[in-house]
C-alpha cells in the first residue's frame, strides 16, 4: 500500500492510497459527502475489495488530505478524472469504479464521459442533487448518525464550498454510460436519498444494467456497517462478471 499525490486540471491536490496486490484489474473507490479514504468503513471496504482486486481510494477536494473546498458535484469530476488517469499509467487490464452517495453521482457523471471506466457500481446515488430527501424522522437516520461518533467517525469531515454552483443531474446523462455496465445498489430504508432515486436512474439507464435493493438497510456505507456480507456479495459478483 502506498500513498499517491495527484493534481487535477484545475490545480487541486488529490491524495490517494494505492493497494497494490499484483492483480491485473483495479477498483477505484469514490467516497461520499463528509467521508474520506481513511474513514473506518472505507478502509474496511477497500480491504475487502483488495482480496480480489488492486484498489485505489482517494479524497475528493474538500475532504481528508486533499486540497480545496467541496463543490457538491459541480467540479469533482476533475478529481476522479485525475485518479483514473493515474490508474491508466499503471497498466491495468481494466478499471472498475465504485461510488457512494454524492461520490456515486460524480462517478455516474464521469463514467458517462470517460471511456476508461469499464464497469460501475453506484451506491445510494441521487438522480438529482436538488431532489435529495432528508427524511430525518426515519429510524435509519439514527444508524447513520452513529457512524459520526466514536472510532467510526475518525477521518470524516468536509470543507464545504458554495452549494449553488451549476450542476449536471445524473439522470440527465445516465443513458450515455451504455454499453458499459452499471449496477445501482441502494438500501430500502435510506433516509437521505430515497430508494426511488436508484429506481429512476435504473429505468433511465440503458443495458447492461442491474439494480439491487438491500432490505432493512440505510444510506451508502451504512449498508456495509449493517450487513457487510450482503453488501459485498453483489459488489464482488458484479465486478467478477463485468471487469
Amino acid at each position: 500500500m502506498r500513498n499517491v499525490t495527484l493534481r487535477t486540471q484545475d490545480n487541486h491536490r488529490i491524495e490517494a492510497v494505492h493497494h497494490e496486490q499484483g492483480f491485473r484489474r483495479i477498483i477505484i473507490l469514490a467516497h461520499g459527502f463528509f467521508n474520506a479514504k481513511d474513514a473506518y468503513l472505507f478502509r474496511l471496504i477497500a480491504q475487502g475489495l483488495a482480496s480480489h482486486y488492486d484498489v485505489v481510494a482517494f479524497d475528493f477536494r474538500g475532504h481528508g488530505k486533499s486540497s480545496g473546498l467541496f463543490t457538491w458535484t459541480a467540479k469533482e469530476c476533475a478529481d476522479l478524472r485525475a485518479v483514473i488517469a493515474y490508474v491508466k499509467t499503471c497498466g491495468y487490464e481494466s478499471i472498475g469504479l465504485m461510488g457512494f452517495s454524492l461520490g456515486a453521482a460524480i462517478s455516474l457523471l464521469e463514467t458517462a464521459e470517460n471511456q476508461d471506466v469499464k464497469s460501475l457500481i453506484a451506491v445510494s446515488a441521487p438522480y438529482d442533487f436538488w431532489k435529495i430527501d432528508y427524511q430525518f424522522w426515519k429510524p435509519a437516520m439514527l444508524d447513520d448518525l452513529k457512524l459520526n461518533l466514536g472510532y467510526k467517525a475518525r477521518g470524516k469531515g468536509v470543507r464545504p464550498g458554495h452549494p449553488w454552483e451549476p450542476k449536471i443531474a445524473p439522470i440527465e446523462i445516465v443513458e450515455r454510460i451504455s454499453p458499459r455496465p452499471v449496477l445501482f445498489l441502494h438500501g430500502a430504508e435510506d433516509w437521505l436519498i430515497n430508494v426511488r432515486h436508484s429506481r429512476e436512474l435504473y429505468n433511465k439507464a440503458k443495458e447492461p444494467k442491474k439494480i439491487v435493493i438491500l432490505e432493512k438497510c440505510g444510506h451508502a456505507e451504512t449498508m456495509f456497517d449493517q450487513q457487510p456480507d450482503q453488501f459485498m456479495k453483489p459488489c464482488l459478483e458484479w465486478f467478477h462478471n463485468t471487469l
